[in-house]
C-alpha cells in the first residue's frame, strides 16, 4: 500500500466530515429551521441498529456497521428529500460509493462497497435491522420535533412507523409512541409519572 492509496483514504475521511454539517432536508418541509445533520442521523441509526439486531438475534456489530455507511453517499449527492426525488433521482448509492472509493486500497474499497451493497439489497437479517433502524430513527426524530412544536413532523412519524418490518422495531416504535421525549430523564431521576 503506497502513500497515494492513503492519500485517497485521507481525502475520504475529510469528505465524510461534511456529513456533520449536511442537513436532512426533509425536515425543512415540516418547518424545522435547523434540522439534524446526516451524521447525527447516522450515529443514532447505528445505535438503534445494534439494539434491534441484538434483540432479533442478528449480528449487532454488523447491523451497526451497515447503518454507519447507509447515507455516506450524501457527501456527494446531498440529502434528497422525497419531494426532490420527484424531480431529480438521487445518485445510485452503489455507484456513488464506487466513485468515492475508487483510489483506495483494494481491501478497503472492496469492504466499503460490500457494506453498501448489502444494505441496499436488504436481504440479510443485519441489513433488515439496519433499514428498520433508519426508519425508527426518523420516527424518533419526528417525535422530538413534534414535541418542540413542529406539528407537521407527524407525517414523518406516521410514514416511518408504517415502514418498520421487524417485530422488535415495531415493538420499540410502539413504546416510543407511548412516551414523551423526556420520560427517560424522569425515570433516571426516580420521578413517578
Amino acid at each position: 500500500m503506497g502513500d497515494q492509496d492513503l492519500a485517497d483514504v485521507a481525502h475520504f475521511l475529510w469528505e465524510t466530515g461534511t456529513l456533520k454539517t449536511a442537513r436532512r432536508t426533509g425536515w425543512w418541509m415540516a418547518g424545522v429551521r435547523d434540522p439534524e445533520s446526516v451524521a447525527e442521523h447516522a450515529w443514532r441509526t447505528s445505535v438503534i441498529a445494534s439494539v434491534i439486531a441484538t434483540l432479533e438475534g442478528a449480528d449487532a456489530a454488523r447491523a451497526a456497521h451497515l447503518a454507519v455507511w447507509h447515507d455516506s453517499q450524501e457527501t456527494r449527492t446531498g440529502d434528497v428529500n422525497h419531494l426532490g426525488k420527484k424531480y431529480a433521482a438521487p445518485g445510485d448509492p452503489e455507484a456513488v460509493t464506487a466513485d468515492q472509493t475508487a483510489g483506495m486500497p483494494e481491501v478497503l474499497r472492496t469492504a466499503v462497497r460490500a457494506v453498501v451493497a448489502e444494505y441496499e439489497a436488504r436481504e440479510t437479517p443485519e441489513a433488515i435491522c439496519a433499514r428498520d433502524a433508519d426508519k425508527l430513527e426518523c420516527m424518533l426524530q419526528g417525535l422530538e420535533y413534534r414535541a418542540q412544536g413542529y406539528e407537521a413532523a407527524q407525517r414523518w412519524v406516521d410514514n416511518s412507523r408504517a415502514r418498520i418490518v421487524t417485530e422488535t422495531g415495531q415493538r420499540l416504535a410502539d413504546q416510543l409512541l407511548a412516551q414523551a421525549p423526556l420520560d427517560w430523564l424522569r425515570a433516571a431521576m426516580g420521578e413517578r409519572g
